[in-house]
């Protein structure tokens, strides 16, 4: 395990483990405990009732945040003709085809999201090795093979956010920053949690929310009340 700092224990120290706090409480909690000399991230992790091993109890899903992530995104559209200028036009970072392509082969990555048209993933799919790992790769589960790539684009660009549950069950998924108002953090979280439930397997039984938390990126977790959410 590995070693905390003085800072970090010092905080914990001001979080009760053994209790499962409001939501309100805890973000309020979390202006307090969080020690970092910089805007930190904030996280939700939230246990599902799911077993991922199983194809039909897999949740996946996007998001828009109501008030983003609160760090920029450089999205890059593989396109050609007309989709190429509606990408440009909706303000997408870096567009192109076969470029795109080898200059990605050559090793650049400066980019956040990748989106495609349907008829570009012939060619994408040679960056399946490159990309699929970063969790880079256009997929038309997540709304990023799409012939609206205008709305593709904006969206990522106000802050929509993929989720995957791991194996544990577990989804992570930033909600903000510590700069963030209470109001813009819990908006942020309520959206995440309508679209996870929203998510739910029919497979699934049980209790499915199982545990919520949050924290930032320095700060200890939080463990927050699933009774405060519609389950």
């Amino acid at each position: 395990m590995a070693k905390r700092g003085k800072k970090y224990l010092a905080m914990r120290e001001k979080v009760d483990r053994l209790r499962k706090y409001t939501l309100d409480e805890g973000i309020k909690l979390l202006g307090e405990v969080s020690y970092g000399k910089f805007d930190e991230g904030v996280e939700l992790a939230v246990n599902l009732g799911v077993n991922p091993a199983h194809a039909d109890q897999m949740v996946r899903g996007t998001v828009v945040l109501p008030h983003g992530t609160g760090r920029g995104v450089r999205v890059l559209v593989f396109a050609k003709g007309e989709k190429e200028k509606e990408a440009r036009d909706a303000g997408a970072d870096y567009v192109g085809a076969e470029d795109l392509v080898q200059k990605i082969q050559e090793g650049w990555l400066d980019f956040d999201k990748a989106v495609a048209t349907p008829d570009m993933m012939g060619l994408v799919g040679r960056l399946g090795r490159v990309l699929g790992p970063r969790g880079l790769m256009p997929n038309p589960k997540t709304n990023t093979v799409t012939m609206d790539v205008a709305t593709a684009v904006k969206e990522l660009k106000a802050g929509r956010v993929e989720y995957r549950v791991e194996k544990a069950g577990i989804v992570h998924i930033p909600v903000g920053r510590k700069s963030f108002t209470a109001e813009q953090v819990r908006e942020n979280i309520d959206a995440v949690m309508d679209s996870l439930i929203k998510a739910k397997p029919a497979s699934a039984k049980g209790h499915y929310v199982k545990a919520v938390a949050i924290a930032t990126t320095m700060s200890p977790g939080i463990k927050i009340d699933t009774t405060d959410f519609k389950v």
